[in-house]
């Protein structure tokens, strides 16, 4: 009898071991989500909901959730085919580049019903998808500059303080070419989307001028540092900068006088996405009331879903930093997908800026 029931145990015992391995959930498909980094999804921390298992529970659909740094990163991934992804949240002028290049796939926006009654009309059809047939707006927000109110006792009012020789070593620049050159066009009166090779010439040069005063160049990186306070000054996204400020109470943020780039964010399905249909039902789901909702006040980036923006408290509606005024706005602009002999030559001075010396 002993020996039977050591028989029936170690079959229970055997069994149990293989299906620890190899009797997990069957799901009825997997996506790959590649997002940006940082805190741009609600994923369960700070009493958020967890997005993406809501979804696979509901679906039954495993969620494989990736994260980049840039849209040049996300982009290099694409074009290269090092990777398979089935949703991408790239920004605007990225949009337009990977819709001009086929790398996107047209939506069926009957399995995205939610677009027609959710998305504010203001972002519907846009400069970067025209005929709205490749994204569905994420969020919304605008770059200025975050700093340490215990080193930075002035005012922060323009982009030049990053230029300034008593922050040297202390000051974070983007390491993306499109940003960066923004700072510097605004700075010098020039369209951030000018094709002129004098005025991109200007723009390189007082990038260089800038170098002296940069501990680095970073993306994702600029969150630890300045909320480790690492560092006194930084150019950096809004909706991050208020996460930060939450973090670091000695931190602080400021949009420059001159103006600066107001970006969307939008979700699109890459070419050759095995699960498309699954794909558009997550990109559905994204706009429902409550997961908006959670998302925005997760990432601190504005909603473009109306169904969450009225689910918004009064004092995050009138939040300036969140949601601009619209006087400000007026001096903001979005970046366009530039000619790719341009986008050549950008990246060309870029490189040159960070390795001269």
């Amino acid at each position: 009898m002993k020996k039977i029931v050591s028989l029936i145990l170690s079959v229970f015992v055997i069994v149990s071991l293989f299906c620890s391995v190899g009797c997990g959930k069957k799901y009825d498909a997997t996506l790959i989500v590649y997002n940006w980094g940082g805190p741009y999804m609600a994923e369960g921390s700070n009493d958020s909901i967890d997005i993406n298992k809501m979804f696979e529970e509901r679906y039954n659909v495993k969620i494989k959730y990736r994260t980049y740094d840039s849209n040049e990163a996300m982009y290099a991934k694409l074009k290269n085919g090092g990777a398979e992804y089935d949703i991408i949240i790239p920004s605007d002028y990225m949009v337009a580049r990977l819709i001009e290049e086929g790398l996107v796939e047209k939506l069926d926006f009957s399995n995205i019903p939610l677009f027609e009654s959710n998305i504010m009309d203001n972002f519907k059809n846009p400069t970067y998808d025209p005929t709205n047939e490749y994204s569905v707006p994420y969020s919304w927000g605008a770059v200025g500059i975050i700093y340490n109110k215990e080193v930075v006792k002035e005012e922060v009012k323009s982009w030049d303080i990053l230029w300034d020789e008593k922050y040297k070593d202390n000051v974070l620049m983007f390491n993306n070419s499109r940003d960066a050159f923004m700072v510097a066009q605004t700075m010098l009166g020039y369209s951030q989307n000018t094709t002129n090779k004098d005025e991109i010439k200007a723009a390189a040069d007082k990038l260089s001028e800038q170098k002296s005063v940069v501990q680095g160049y970073y993306m994702d990186e600029i969150y630890d540092k300045m909320i480790n306070e690492d560092a006194a000054i930084a150019t950096y996204y809004a909706g991050d900068a208020l996460v930060m400020m939450e973090e670091n109470e000695n931190l602080a943020f400021a949009y420059p006088e001159e103006g600066t780039n107001r970006f969307v964010d939008a979700v699109c399905i890459p070419k050759g996405s095995k699960n498309k249909k699954y794909a558009e039902m997550y990109i559905n789901f994204l706009l429902e009331a409550e997961i908006a909702l959670a998302n925005s006040e997760v990432t601190g980036y504005c909603t473009p879903n109306s169904a969450a923006f009225e689910l918004l408290d009064e004092d995050t509606k009138s939040n300036k930093i969140m949601y601009p005024d619209d006087e400000y706005l007026k001096k903001c602009e979005s970046y366009i997908h530039l000619p790719s002999e341009i986008n050549t030559y950008v990246q060309e001075l870029w490189i040159n800026i960070k390795t001269e010396g």
